[in-house]
């Protein structure tokens, strides 16, 4: 990873590990009461049985080390369904960036967080009822698996 991407992959882990958000903008989290590697293999398999496949699993850890923190415990995890991401990038190609959806996991102490844009704020993409939609049910799939993470 070159240092420009390392530098905004750690900008965009502390916004989402800080908490803060704009006026438009609505994050999914939970905190799990289980430590990194169990919750990560926890999230896959969450992420599967939702119909999903996990495409990759981004390690931002470098960046974040050359950035002064000490953490071997941060991923991003990237996830969809092939064909809908492939069809939902022909018709709306300003949502190609947000594509395939992605969960950031992380370490905090003996608990581990996870933590997802909601989708609804792609919603500026199109006015469009099917978008909205795809978009809702996106949501609702997330807040499920978080809810599956938490419950575990």
């Amino acid at each position: 990873m070159n240092q420009l991407a390392a530098l905004l992959l750690t900008a965009l882990l502390l916004l989402l590990s800080s908490g803060s958000q704009g006026a438009d903008e609505k994050m999914l989290m939970a905190r799990i009461q289980q430590d990194f590697p169990e919750a990560m293999s926890l999230l896959q398999k969450t992420i599967n049985d939702h119909g999903y496949t996990v495409s990759r699993i981004q390690h931002v850890d470098v960046g974040l080390t050359a950035s002064g923190f000490k953490t071997d415990r941060y991923r991003i995890v990237f996830f969809g369904k092939g064909e809908e991401v492939r069809n939902l990038s022909r018709q709306y190609p300003a949502l190609i960036p947000y594509l395939p959806l992605m969960i950031t996991i992380f370490s905090e102490g003996d608990e581990t967080l996870v933590v997802a844009s909601d989708p609804m704020i792609l919603q500026a993409v199109a006015e469009d009822k099917a978008l909205a939609q795809q978009l809702r049910h996106w949501q609702a799939d997330i807040e499920a698996i978080m809810d599956t993470l938490r419950a575990n």
